[in-house]
């Protein structure tokens, strides 16, 4: 359990180009847009279950483009292999970028932007995107606790 948090969720250095990085540093930053990106299609897999929707793969792409968008385009701005696991900035970051970007184009291309969707988008997307970034930082501190014993 300790080389899993070591290898995928330590501590990154603050100034890292990705070029030069160790391999560790590479490996945490794929592992967070991987699960970027499948939270992001799961949470639009999840609304467009909720609300019945046919064409699953296509309508759940439909939907997720402009969030994933959103989420890529936060990371490219904010810079977030850096630290891609930490809850601040880049969970917070990636969160607000992922919410804010993915309305703005749903609303450019004509797709539904309501408040009752913008609060469900904010929260569901809040609790996926930071709430595993909270569930590492909670195994680090363990593990770090355990470490120092």
């Amino acid at each position: 359990m300790r080389a899993v948090l070591r290898n995928y969720c330590g501590d990154m250095p603050s100034r890292t180009n990705t070029a030069t990085a160790p391999a560790s540093a590479k490996t945490s930053a794929a592992v967070a847009a991987i699960a970027d990106t499948a939270l992001i299609l799961a949470f639009a897999a999840i609304g467009r279950d909720a609300h019945q929707r046919g064409d699953v793969i296509t309508g759940v792409l439909l939907t997720a483009w402009p969030f994933l968008a959103g989420a890529a385009i936060a990371w490219l701005v904010l810079r977030l292999w850096r630290g891609p696991l930490s809850v601040w900035p880049a969970g917070v970051a990636v969160w607000i970028g992922t919410v804010a970007l993915g309305m703005l184009l749903r609303a450019l291309t004509g797709q539904t932007v309501v408040l009752p969707f913008i609060i469900v988008a904010l929260l569901s997307l809040g609790i996926f995107l930071v709430g595993y970034r909270l569930v590492l930082a909670g195994m680090r501190r363990i593990a770090g606790r355990r470490r120092r014993r």
